[in-house]
């Protein structure tokens, strides 16, 4: 016969002390996921690393803002998971309310369009007759060698905004912005 087992509960005093606000099956999920305080569990900006710190980003806001007062077609290049869909609207809501005029996004169908920035998401906008003076990724672009050097062939400025790790190469872009990417290959 198989002896049963028996579940026994946690006592109460091993419960963490951070997280008092919190549900006691929070508290302990939190714990279980390496979460040792309650500054690690603010929502406030404060914790987020400054902009102003990320390799790229004086030129990418240089290329905006010129698109902006030169009044350029802007494309917003995103993906369609949850960080890319957010990405792409925030994008588009921010660019727009700093008045970009001209402007529009894609979504790359993975059937269709594999990942990210390809040479043929280019070809379609060419197609289309609708390329940009400049093309924004978010959420990728890190790994797109030849859908960058597609653009800018036809002489379409590109920003890459993305948190993906960088390959042992990264794509010529007039600039990128990527909190992973490592200091040999800025």
């Amino acid at each position: 016969m198989t002896p049963k087992k028996i579940l026994r509960r946690s006592h109460p005093n091993s419960v963490p002390a951070w997280g008092q606000d919190l549900p006691p099956l929070l508290r302990r999920l939190y714990a279980a996921r390496g979460v040792t305080s309650d500054d690690q569990l603010s929502y406030t900006l404060r914790h987020l690393a400054s902009p102003f710190e990320l390799r790229g980003i004086e030129r990418a806001v240089e290329l905006l803002a010129d698109a902006i007062a030169q009044n350029q077609r802007v494309v917003v290049l995103g993906d369609f998971d949850a960080d890319g869909a957010t990405s792409t609207a925030v994008a588009m809501l921010g660019l727009s309310m700093l008045g970009l005029q001209s402007i529009d996004f894609r979504v790359p169908s993975r059937f269709a369009d594999g990942y990210g920035l390809t040479p043929g998401i280019i070809e379609r906008l060419q197609l289309e007759d609708e390329l940009p003076d400049l093309l924004v990724t978010v959420d990728n672009g890190i790994s797109a060698i030849e859908g960058v050097k597609a653009a800018r062939d036809l002489g379409i400025k590109v920003v890459v905004t993305d948190h993906h790790l960088a390959g042992e190469t990264l794509p010529d872009a007039d600039a990128i912005v990527n909190p992973n990417q490592p200091a040999a290959l800025s």
